[in-house]
């Protein structure tokens, strides 16, 4: 069984997404049984878009965990607000967004948002390995 978890540091500031981008090519990279360089560059996609938005919409500081099952990587990322992401359509003008949460969508087998009894959310994504 390829299982395995990691929790990678705070995530306290927009420059910290790069840091948060190689610690997913890290644990991937450190996995038994690799995935392919395509759904890796998937992951690490995933993972870059789900942070910004933390940081972006969440209060400024999130958690990242990356977890390794059999046939999928979960990426999941806790910050400190309830506010769900949502669908909009995106500002091809003001550069505002509303690019990341429906792409993660389309990348992923399944996404979910998990509100937190004492405050904040979980938003994870489960891609194909």
């Amino acid at each position: 069984m390829d299982t395995m978890s990691v929790s990678v540091a705070t995530v306290r500031s927009t420059a910290s997404v790069v840091g948060a981008r190689e610690s997913a090519r890290s644990f991937l990279g450190g996995l038994v049984h690799p995935i392919a360089a395509e759904a890796a560059d998937t992951v690490v996609l995933v993972v870059s878009e789900l942070v910004t938005n933390a940081l972006r919409h969440g209060g400024g500081t999130c958690t990242l965990d990356l977890t390794a099952h059999p046939d999928s990587i979960e990426v999941a990322v806790h910050d400190s607000s309830r506010k769900a992401p949502r669908m909009r359509t995106p500002d091809l003008n003001a550069g505002t967004g509303g690019f990341g949460w429906p792409m993660v969508n389309r990348l992923a087998r399944a996404t979910a948002v998990t509100r937190k009894a004492a405050g904040g959310k979980t938003v994870s994504a489960l891609l194909a390995r």
